[in-house]
């Protein structure tokens, strides 16, 4: 008798389950928010590396720009934050790969300026 009972409750355990209902709609919406938030991080990015560019061909030192830079990466989702307006939307996950992308992005438009500049330090 008591196998009779175990299965039966495996058996309701089993029936229980269901997938839940996926939202194409949702899905999609978010992910065309997300690609207009990369391409913003994208840009803000390139005028940051731009700026840090600038200054360190001005005759700045690194010690000054490369903290400007890092605070300038900081405020960035502060910015998208202001300038997109489903940004409540987005996951740490999404943030993270953001500030991920404006980072090294920012870092890399800079050293590869900084290299074809004839008059780099």
């Amino acid at each position: 008798m008591a196998k009779k009972v175990r299965r039966k409750l495996e058996e309701e355990e089993a029936a229980a389950f269901e997938f839940p209902v996926f939202d194409e709609v949702a899905f999609m919406n978010k992910e065309f928010e997300l690609t207009g938030a990369l391409a913003l991080a994208g840009g803000y990015a390139v005028l940051v590396g731009a700026l840090s560019w600038a200054m360190t061909i001005a005759g700045l030192s690194w010690y000054v720009v490369l903290p400007l830079g890092i605070f300038l990466v900081a405020l960035a989702p502060f910015v998208i934050r202001r300038l997109r307006v489903k940004s409540s939307i987005y996951t740490k996950g999404d943030w993270a790969g953001l500030i991920a992308l404006v980072f090294f992005a920012w870092l890399a438009l800079w050293f590869v300026l900084l290299n074809l500049s004839p008059g780099a330090v």
